[in-house]
């Protein structure tokens, strides 16, 4: 089943029963996000908020809060259809009229993907608009308080090349609502939106730009979707969709726009113009910091008569994004092998804010293979942000963490496998390195025979300043000790009482708290936000032919540490008014069960 707009979808989730209608009125400062927040921890249904303050649109959230949902939007067809396409390559080579004949299903899939012209006349998105305040009266959501303002947080924002209209971006950057006509623009160094950007500004140019709200839910995926720059985000939302999407031209506006889309937010980018944006809380779950970003001039704004305004929450995983992401690679993880010849399964990990930590499967067909796929998967994309990357060349899900750190760690060694690049590039959200966009990198391989059994209990004594101990997988170990205030030098001592006394532990985490063992989600989130490899790796190291060879044990500190973006934890007095109203939400139904 593929839907064509939203509306569909949302109809389908009501006759599924996993959508609730909330007719209570709900503040969209605060209130709406920590209703949001609750059901998701649950796995619950859908919400549709039909009375917000100060709005007169309905608001729905947690569109792909289940695995269950995102299967229901996008159904299985195209994780075939991809699967479908890559194999073809192999079947085609050489081609032949067998081959291509028994080929049609596929090449007729095939041209059903593209774009098509809607008439204006039939077009939703055409059915209203404003030009004066055009951003006055949307439900725009502040979700946090530390929050610099309300922020649209499911924007589809649409660019075209300066050089080649022909060359477009849909990319999802949030926009921080200054006033009614507008928004910040959080282009990120890694995102192409803002080589757009970049390139108008070299013209003395502004940009155009066009941000959907809604429409089909593949439009929603392809904006998210790590695709390779050439490759375009509309395409990959028909190939989602399995038809072509119908797109209508702007009467106002430059662009062609989704005719199927909820909202239409249409203006331009004024070149070397910034402005402070944020805080705002965000998917690392931190608050990322107050930062000069590229100002949005709305100058009109499309939508249907009863149009449906979109947003998520984000914050600690997991939220909407951890199941849309797993989707995703899921759908993309046939091309992988394709476009990096030697990898055949890859893995980056949404609980730990995505790129702070991925994993893959690779080919060791010759010695150090392994290592020049890895600086491959460092060069491609997105994967460019990439901060700890692990490889192995044995057969493991990499969805499971703990597996495949047990296959890696028998397999380490530290000498020859282990490398740390400094001065490198790291996301915009990742603070952990004190310097905006700029960090460190670590590449940790384990490939071949096992070289070590790993030890499952901690037997080996008290370790001085450690007051917990406790372990995440064979051979990794999680000890709490005091604070980074308290104790900066910690992780030095440790490092030197676990080496005197010859641990069997290859891999020592320092972390606030030890429990973080009993969630991968928990675990991958506090290690891998806390930690820039450069300055938190301990190890002791011989340096030969320009090489650090590292040496057993290895100690990671990944305590909070100055400087740090505050974590995310919502207000008190929100939490006991959401408490109190509950029942005014959601009845008598079983939904009250999701009540704090």
């Amino acid at each position: 089943m593929s839907f064509n707009n939203m509306r569909e979808f949302v109809d389908v989730l009501k006759k599924e029963q996993d959508l609730v209608v909330i007719d209570a009125q709900v503040d969209p400062y605060l209130e709406l996000a920590e209703i949001h927040r609750r059901i998701i921890e649950q796995e619950g249904p859908a919400l549709l908020f039909t009375n917000v303050k100060g709005s007169t649109f309905p608001v729905l959230t947690n569109m792909f809060g289940t695995s269950r949902r995102v299967d229901l939007a996008f159904g299985p067809r195209p994780e075939a259809l991809m699967k479908q396409i890559v194999g073809v390559m192999d079947r085609l080579l050489p081609p032949s009229a067998k081959a291509i004949w028994g080929e049609r299903s596929l090449i007729w899939d095939m041209l059903k993907v593209g774009m098509k012209e809607a008439p204006p006349a039939t077009a939703p998105i055409l059915q209203a608009s404003r030009k004066d305040r055009p951003l006055a009266g949307l439900p725009a959501i502040t979700s946090w308080q530390e929050d610099g303002g309300p922020f649209v947080t499911l924007p589809l924002v649409y660019t075209e090349s300066p050089h080649n209209p022909k060359l477009h971006n849909l990319g999802m950057y949030r926009m921080q609502v200054f006033d009614d006509s507008t928004t910040g623009m959080h282009w990120q160094i890694h995102k192409g939106g803002g080589f757009h950007y970049h390139e108008a500004e070299k013209r003395n140019e502004a940009l155009p730009v066009s941000v959907f709200l809604g429409g089909p839910p593949a439009l929603i995926a392809s904006a998210i979707a790590p695709l390779p720059e050439n490759l375009p985000e509309l395409l990959m939302a028909s190939l989602i969709l399995g038809s072509k999407l119908p797109l209508v031209q702007d009467p106002y506006g430059r662009h062609r726009i989704p005719a199927e889309a909820e909202f239409v937010i249409s203006g331009k980018v004024e070149p070397h113009v910034r402005r402070p944006e944020g805080p705002f809380g965000d998917h690392f779950g931190y608050y990322s910091l107050v930062h000069d970003f590229p100002v949005f001039n709305v100058s009109h704004v499309w939508h249907r008569k009863d149009a449906i305004y979109p947003a998520t929450i984000v914050g600690k995983p997991r939220q909407e994004d951890y199941y849309l992401g797993e989707y995703l690679q899921r759908l993309l993880a046939p091309a992988f092998p394709m476009a990096m010849p030697g990898v055949k399964s890859l893995w980056a990990y949404a609980e730990s804010g995505v790129h702070a930590l991925a994993a893959a499967v690779v080919r060791e067909a010759y010695s150090r293979e392994a290592l020049s796929t890895a600086f491959r998967i460092l060069g491609e994309g997105q994967l460019r942000l990439t901060k700890f990357l692990m490889l192995t060349n044995q057969p493991v899900d990499l969805s499971r963490f703990d597996v495949l750190m047990e296959t890696v760690l028998e397999r380490f060694k530290p000498e020859t496998d282990l490398f740390v690049f400094d001065e490198t590039s790291h996301d915009t959200l990742d603070y952990t390195s004190g310097k905006l966009n700029h960090g460190s990198k670590a590449v940790m391989l384990g490939v071949g025979e096992p070289v070590r059994s790993l030890p499952s209990v901690y037997e080996e004594g008290r370790l001085e300043g450690i007051t917990d101990a406790k372990p995440y997988c064979k051979g990794c170990l999680v000890v709490k000790g005091a604070s980074y205030e308290a104790d900066p030098g910690l992780p030095g001592r440790l490092l030197e009482q676990l080496s005197a006394a010859g641990t069997a532990w290859p891999l020592v985490i320092l972390a606030d708290d030890a429990d973080i063992v009993h969630s991968q989600t928990a675990f991958l989130w506090t290690v891998f936000t806390r930690f820039n490899p450069a300055d938190d790796i301990y190890a002791k190291a011989d340096i030969r032919r320009h090489h650090f060879g590292y040496k057993l044990p290895i100690v990671i500190d990944a305590r909070m540490k100055p400087g740090y973006p505050d974590e995310l934890f919502p207000r008190e007095d929100i939490v006991q008014l959401v408490d109190k109203r509950w029942n005014e939400y959601f009845g008598t139904t079983s939904f009250g069960a999701f009540a704090r």
